[in-house]
């Protein structure tokens, strides 16, 4: 199991110098399209975040029940 410990956003900007990347890389989200797979022709098997989650699930527990996380549980 990965073990993360937590970090102030100071500490990720210091870490960001050291590597040369932008600290905005992690502290913001964004919504990525990858337009260029698209345009291409590309298709997803799960084209929504959901059914990703669900098919994740599925794999994680084949065999009983699984947790299910509070984003999901209306779908």
């Amino acid at each position: 199991m990965p073990l993360a410990l937590p970090a102030t956003k100071w500490m990720i900007e210091m870490a960001m110098l050291l590597l040369r990347s932008e600290s905005e890389l992690i502290l913001k989200s964004r919504r990525v399209v990858p337009q260029r797979l698209l345009d291409a022709g590309f298709s997803f098997e799960f084209p929504s975040w959901p059914e990703a989650a669900h098919d994740l699930l599925d794999r994680a527990f084949p065999n009983g029940p699984r947790p299910i996380p509070a984003a999901l549980a209306g779908n």
